[in-house]
């Protein structure tokens, strides 16, 4: 293999990983632009070692026809063991948190990126764009069919301890409605007598949006007048299919 080969494979590794990195950066996962790079680019250079060894091995046999049991050699270990190691890389992405599981998406695309440098560097250019065509159609394209198609809004219950001063609950309530969260239900279990009285309330909401929710919580939280706020229980609402 020239050096024009192994440059070329090289940037065309860097250029896919890259670019599935970057869609990955975007949605702030683990592994992002600069992880998917040195996948693809250490599975590129993974299986050009592996042909090097190959042209190696006919060179010698060509000398020495003696050396020709090193044909006997398993010639695609290095590929494999390639994937094998990604495996490791991919379960570092994945986040178990309050009952959900995150980070399986950007696992499989890790994987999915080392077989394409393998198959960059084993030349396969083809398959390689044909491959990297179906992640991006995966990440990109697939994620706007599935939200269309299946219906991710849940239901949280809310408990939450404020003294009722400065319209506490009516900022409460106007937190939740501008980021687009559906208030289902309000009670009340301890009213105040006075302004130094806490108050504890139930809320049901709903939101398919799960960051902007935590981020409402974490903005009350800071809010002086309330004592407590806690997420009870999560319910996943029913799917539906178009």
């Amino acid at each position: 293999m020239d050096r024009k080969q192994v440059i070329f494979r090289i940037f065309l590794s860097i250029v896919i990983g890259g670019a599935i990195g970057v869609e990955r950066e975007r949605k702030n996962r683990p592994a992002g632009f600069r992880t998917h790079i040195l996948v693809c680019i250490g599975s590129c250079m993974a299986v050009m070692i592996q042909l090097y060894i190959i042209e190696y091995m006919k060179e010698m046999i060509r000398i020495n026809g003696e050396f020709k049991y090193l044909l006997s050699a398993d010639i695609s270990r290095m590929a494999s063991q390639v994937i094998t190691g990604v495996g490791f890389l991919g379960a570092g992405t994945i986040i178990r948190d309050k009952g959900s599981v995150k980070g399986l998406t950007t696992a499989a695309s890790i994987w999915v990126v080392a077989c394409i440098g393998i198959s960059v560097g084993l030349g396969f250019y083809f398959l390689s764009l044909v491959g990297f065509l179906g992640l991006i159609l995966s990440l990109i394209v697939f994620e706007n069919i599935e939200s269309s198609m299946i219906d991710k809004t849940k239901e949280y219950n809310i408990s939450i301890e404020y003294l009722p001063k400065n319209n506490v609950i009516e900022y409460v309530i106007g937190e939740l409605l501008k980021n687009q969260i559906t208030i289902k239900s309000i009670k009340i279990f301890d009213k105040g007598i006075n302004e130094n009285q806490i108050i504890k309330i139930k809320l049901t909401v709903s939101t398919n949006n799960r960051l902007s929710f935590l981020s409402v919580i974490q903005n009350l939280q800071s809010n002086k007048n309330i004592h407590d706020i806690n997420i009870l229980k999560i319910n996943r609402m029913k799917n539906r299919t178009l």
